[in-house]
């Protein structure tokens, strides 16, 4: 048996190796003549498995350690005999982290009233649903647009998006890259969504760069259709538009999803999903030795401070969304890069906050979000 391995994957080497020939490779480098006789590929999204890769090849089985999947054709795979699987959810904690670190800055630039603001969350499943619920918390209206799950479950919770046009101050795009059918999502923020805009939104976007027309995002930056540009995905990665990057208020190599929890979580779910389908008795690994962060407390007194200060001190502790940014700016050749290298991040629940002169509110949010709390 032959396993092919994105190089850049966490906590999976060695795991394979006594039942199977295993290679790791940069996903740039999984080409035709190294899948040939591979029987299963475990692979990021930077690797398109389609049939100009796996034509003639003996691969039974793809898993992608992420969200996403619209790097595999899954028609071709249907035809081929081939089945795959991704990792829902893996990372949806490391995106909520992501889009409360952007909605911190984006208050202490005086860009947002974060309990004055409605957001509009556009789809709703793993990690829009995240997002929605510590919006919630941080005292904002929430709106919900997912065609999909209002299909599915009955209307009564969600919105349309024309709604979500109108109403909203901050937009947070969560869906998948659907690039045809009736729940469509290429170039789904386009000039006739801009236009339809009735106040200046902040748009936030975490999920696919395709989702955002570029030519139509710049225009409207110029035209003041919305306030502030939030994004993390961008067509044509690595070979980002410099021109929108420069009219970005927070800019980052699509690295929202990359704790070092939602990696260790993508990499279980791969590994216990091959271990399945070839029966090799893997069914229950989990990644081990994950590391620690730098500072896992964090000392808050709330003297002379809001709640919502308390919360951006916490929430800033665990990461800092303009660090990112600043990397990007300074060095947007090394786009790839900074994905591969990316540091150590962990998500809320590995930090401790103690707290002293503050009230019980503050206190119960901040272990709604996820951290361990207690009071001095």
């Amino acid at each position: 048996m032959k396993l092919i391995i994105d190089d850049k994957i966490p906590y999976i080497r060695g795991i394979f190796e006594h039942v199977a020939e295993v290679a790791y490779l940069p996903g740039a480098k999984i080409t035709p003549e190294v899948v040939h006789d591979a029987d299963a590929i475990i692979t990021r999204t930077r690797t398109i498995c389609n049939e100009d890769l796996l034509k003639g090849s003996s691969v039974k089985f793809i898993a992608t350690a992420t969200i996403g999947y619209d790097h595999i054709d899954t028609d071709y795979c249907r035809r081929a005999g081939i089945q795959w699987t991704n990792a829902p959810g893996c990372n949806s904690k490391s995106v909520e982290q992501y889009v409360a670190s952007a909605l911190m800055v984006l208050t202490e630039k005086d860009l947002v009233n974060l309990k004055q603001s409605t957001i509009g969350i556009v789809g709703v499943g793993n990690v829009g649903s995240k997002v929605a619920r510590i919006a919630e918390l941080l005292g904002m209206k929430v709106l919900m647009n997912d065609p999909p799950r209002a299909r599915a479950e009955g209307p009564e919770k969600f919105v349309n998006l024309q709604t979500i046009l109108e109403e909203a101050d901050i937009i947070s795009l969560h869906v998948p890259l659907n690039m045809k059918g009736e729940d469509a999502t290429f170039h789904m923020a386009d000039e006739i969504f801009f236009s339809s805009l009735k106040k200046k939104p902040v748009l936030i976007n975490s999920c696919r760069g395709e989702v955002v027309k570029t030519e139509a995002v710049k225009q409207a930056v110029q035209e003041h259709k919305i306030k502030a540009f939030v994004c993390d995905c961008w067509e044509n990665e690595p070979n980002i538009d410099l021109e929108l990057l420069a009219m970005t208020t927070i800019a980052t190599p699509h690295i929202a999803g990359y704790s070092r929890d939602g990696k260790a979580k993508g990499t279980q779910m791969s590994v216990q999903a091959v271990s399945e389908f070839f029966n090799l008795k893997l069914d229950n690994w989990i990644p081990e030795n994950i590391e620690c962060p730098a500072e896992p407390l964090v000392v808050i007194d709330g003297k002379d401070l809001t709640d919502e200060q308390i919360i951006a001190q916490a929430v800033l502790h665990t990461y800092d969304i303009r660090q990112d940014d600043q990397l990007l700016r300074a060095n947007s050749s090394d786009f790839e890069k900074q994905r591969g290298d990316y540091p150590v991040r962990r998500e809320f629940p590995a930090y401790t906050v103690r707290l002293k002169n503050t009230g019980e509110r503050v206190e119960e949010v901040l272990k709604e979000i996820g951290f361990v709390v207690f009071s001095v």
